[in-house]
């Protein structure tokens, strides 16, 4: 017995209690963090957009910058001339879309036709009058909708005009970013005690470090994702093949999700417009492309400096999309990635010698293996003397 109330408290209690208290003070802290990024929603983002942009066009300024180029110079040559690539692409596309819609119309209406038929006449001998008549309807109100689907592409460049017209914090960020973002990030971290300042920035220009590779893989794997996959729309004669394959690159921005139900849209047209067997070969062209990105493009280009665990992608793209849309499900594995690369530096004894350790690793290695040969449990066990200390 005692007389502090706390000694008489069983040991796992008081453990619990501890622990306890400090989780939720960091989940207190977490959501008044979501709160205040929520609430500066309209600031948060575009700084994070401008964040991988400067990640994307980084190297270019650096390389002309190294072949003497002023880097003012080099910054305004790269910013308008990724501005001026991606008005002219989109201004494409949404032509091409606009022209292919009523091609579309037609064919959809030929295949809900054949679908009638097969439905009245086949084995499964449906009323010809019920089919004819939700077929009909089927076909009225795509027509009738045609121009409101030509008229919405137009609403959209018209959006997409009025968000790059918004977008002047964006652009303006960019310019500083591009310029000295080494000088803006040495200025933001001195508010970190000077013993670990320097750990601090290293940590941080490492993270950058990460998202300059991640951005430029992923550009290259949605790439390559839209080239296969639009070709292969574009020789099975699928309408809107281009369009399909733009929206394909934009969706492979989202890891795993993005690529995935971008693929199905393509497969849906192919089999709405071409039948089942242009839709099977249609989903054999996106599996493949699928598995060429998954096991040779992410592995190569990416390496191990920005693998994350599947589960931790799967899981940061879903919550940055029930928290902000699909904005947070673009940011939400750029960020995890930094993080990852960040906290590496932080936890290490020697965090140049750590990064460099994990960037010159070979990515073929399975990073998270889940072999017969892994390790048995019972050679994890902890011996005396390890939690314990000698025994006595």
């Amino acid at each position: 017995m005692t007389d502090d109330p706390a000694e008489s408290v069983h040991p796992v209690v008081r453990v619990g209690a501890a622990w306890t208290w400090r989780l939720l003070v960091l989940f207190a802290g977490l959501v008044v963090i979501g709160m205040i990024v929520h609430r500066l929603e309209s600031v948060v983002v575009p700084v994070a957009l401008a964040l991988l942009a400067s990640a994307l066009l980084s190297p270019l300024v650096d390389w002309m910058q190294r072949r003497g180029i002023p880097r003012v110079v080099a910054v305004v040559v790269s910013i308008l001339g990724s501005l001026g690539l991606l008005v002219g692409i989109l201004t494409f596309v949404v032509e091409q879309f606009i022209e292919g819609v009523p091609a579309l119309t037609d064919q959809f209406t030929g295949s809900v036709t054949q679908i009638q038929d097969w439905l009245t006449q086949g084995p499964l001998h449906f009323s010809e009058d019920q089919i004819r008549s939700a077929g009909d309807s089927v076909v009225r109100s795509v027509q009738s909708n045609q121009e409101a689907l030509t008229s919405g592409a137009l609403t959209t460049a018209a959006v997409i005009g009025e968000m790059l017209t918004g977008a002047l914090l964006v652009l303006f960020t960019l310019i500083f970013f591009l310029y000295g973002g080494q000088q803006i990030w040495d200025f933001v971290s001195r508010i970190v005690p000077t013993r670990a300042r320097r750990r601090v920035r290293l940590a941080g220009s490492q993270a950058f470090g990460s998202l300059v590779g991640y951005v430029r893989a992923t550009v290259a794997v949605a790439a390559v994702d839209a080239i296969g996959i639009g070709t292969g729309l574009a020789i099975l004669g699928v309408p809107l093949a281009l369009p399909l394959a733009s929206l394909v690159f934009i969706g492979a921005f989202i890891p795993i999700v993005g690529a995935v139900l971008t693929g199905f849209v393509a497969v849906l047209v192919a089999l709405v417009t071409k039948g089942f067997i242009t839709a099977l070969i249609a989903l054999a062209i996106v599996i493949a492309v699928m598995q060429v990105e998954g096991h040779v493009l992410q592995p190569l280009l990416l390496g191990r400096a920005v693998r994350v665990h599947p589960l931790a992608v799967v899981l940061a793209i879903a919550t940055g999309i029930v928290m902000a849309g699909i904005i947070g499900g673009l940011l939400s594995v750029p960020l995890v990635a930094m993080a990852n690369t960040a906290i590496r530096s932080l936890l290490a004894d020697d965090p140049e010698e750590a990064y460099e350790e994990i960037a010159d690793a070979d990515p073929s290695e399975p990073m998270f293996p889940a072999a017969p040969n892994s390790p048995h449990p019972e050679n994890q066990k902890l011996s005396r003397g390890e939690v314990d200390g000698p025994a006595s």
